[in-house]
């Protein structure tokens, strides 16, 4: 059986096929921007790039897998404008600009390692890398791809005529400076900064000293440079959000193509965006955004909104709201009580029909896997074999082990539910359900309240999907 994918590029399902003589796929994934916490919009992309690296292995390829960590060169806007990320992280929080780094990062691998995403390979660090970032400017420069300009170095994009061709827009319609006063440094209005000097961003903490003077990269060029430098000239496939397309996607191809005089990566993949219930994209300039923290502080399990993304193709806007997450919380609930019933089952020997059967159903899953990450129709076949009264327990155990392996629901942690009684007074029995009359009444103030109340008392109330909650004695 063939994996299959979409490939943003060429805007068609493609069989996945090794650009390198090893037969090692060589993927890249852009990771987060350390300036805050990634929210849980940001989390789908990373289940969704999961999903893809544990599909290609199920498949049977062997798989090198790379991801940046930006700490440096990422400004407010994703083109040339506005200040950078980390510095003006690091001037709110009162901190340096590495501690705001690897806070972050550190809190980024966290919510990761709760959804069960797999950590990749290759964890490469800007500000690793600069000196490589460096030379591959140079390079660019003396290739005739780059110039300089009242203090900066541009990529020249009217020196690489396929500029555009991967958000299918022409060169001249790419105004990366339209949302604000227009580069005037720039021979084109699409070309973008390779490096910056002091002549700009001038409370930028970080920077290096080159032979242009002293200053820092742009956010583009790590990607380029990291990837080249720990995956070689060919790279099988690049992830990305569909924010990334238009510009810091169509800056790495121009680049990378121009410094090595070859196609550089065959297939080009894209998670949609998140959305609230009013349509908005989830987004830290807009303040909208949900962290995982949160969810679990609401008492939901993170693998209940890894299952809420399974719930949606990748390609597809998903839309959050707590009823939908409240749908996957008790799905996933009744998931695990499946499986430790399952487990605890009478073993009985299957027949060969029954055999035949479970692997009818894993064909059925690699099918819907390895035709572009069908995860809406994988997850559904799973409760399709929980339900056929044709298959033994052991044979769904079986299959479920199977399907876990790349849905990560955290089945094997699944543990039975032990409640013990907890006897409370008609006082705190009143509190409670004045408590959960509050947060009915969205009153967050008076609910944290009386909990912080109960607290102090010795009780501690632990909120669960809708609007339920758990009480324990201290």
């Amino acid at each position: 059986m063939t994996l299959k994918l979409y490939n943003t590029y060429s805007r068609k399902v493609e069989e996945l096929v090794p650009s390198n003589p090893d037969g090692v796929i060589r993927m890249y994934c852009c990771g987060p921007t350390v300036y805050n916490f990634a929210h849980i919009g940001n989390l789908r992309t990373y289940v969704f790039e999961d999903v893809l690296r544990k599909t290609i292995k199920r498949a049977g390829f062997a798989l090198k897998h790379a991801m940046n960590i930006t700490d440096v060169g990422h400004l407010t806007s994703d083109a040339d404008e506005g200040d950078d990320k980390m510095v003006l992280a690091a001037e709110k929080e009162h901190k340096s600009v590495m501690d705001i780094a690897r806070y972050y990062e550190d809190t980024f691998f966290k919510h990761t390692k709760a959804l069960n995403i797999d950590r990749p390979d290759v964890v490469c660090r800007a500000t690793e890398h600069v000196q490589d970032m460096i030379k591959f400017v140079e390079k660019l420069e003396e290739k005739g791809f780059a110039y300089f300009s009242n203090g900066n170095v541009y990529f020249d994009t009217a020196k690489f005529p396929a500029y555009g061709a991967l958000s299918g827009q022409r060169r001249d319609d790419l105004r990366h400076g339209a949302r604000v006063e227009e580069d005037e440094n720039k021979r084109n209005s699409s070309d973008f900064v390779l490096w910056f000097t002091v002549s700009k961003f001038k409370n930028q903490i970080l920077q290096w000293d080159t032979k242009w003077g002293r200053g820092y990269p742009g956010w583009h060029i790590e990607c380029s440079t990291m990837s080249v430098k720990h995956l070689g000239e060919h790279l099988d496939i690049h992830c990305g959000g569909v924010d990334h397309i238009a510009v810091h996607h169509e800056n790495e191809i121009a680049q990378s193509e121009a410094y090595l005089g070859h196609k550089w990566c065959e297939c080009w993949m894209h998670g949609e965006f998140l959305q609230m219930k009013n349509d908005e994209k989830m987004s830290k300039s807009k303040g909208n955004f949900i962290t995982l923290d949160t969810l679990i502080e609401k008492g939901y399990q993170p693998e209940a909104y890894r299952y809420l993304c399974l719930t949606s193709h990748y390609r597809s806007p998903l839309v959050f709201s707590y009823e939908n997450l409240d749908a996957s919380a008790s799905a996933l609930k009744n998931l695990y009580a499946k499986y430790l019933e399952l487990k605890d089952a009478e073993k009985v020997s299957a027949t060969d029909e029954q055999k035949a059967l479970l692997a009818k159903y894993l064909e059925q899953f690699d099918g819907f896997l390895f035709d572009d990450l069908k995860t809406p129709q994988a997850l559904a076949l799973v409760w399709t074999v929980l339900k056929d009264k044709n298959l033994p327990a052991e044979l769904k155990l079986e299959f479920l082990n199977s399907a876990d392996k790349v849905l990560s629901l955290g089945l094997e942690k699944a543990q039975k539910e032990e409640k013990t009684e907890v006897v409370l007074s008609d006082d705190v029995k009143a509190k409670l359900e004045e408590r959960k009359l509050a947060r009915q009444n969205k009153d967050w103030a008076k609910s944290d309240a009386i909990r912080d109340e109960l607290a102090a008392q010795g009780i501690i109330v632990k909120d669960l999907p809708g609007n339920a909650y758990e009480v324990i004695k201290q």
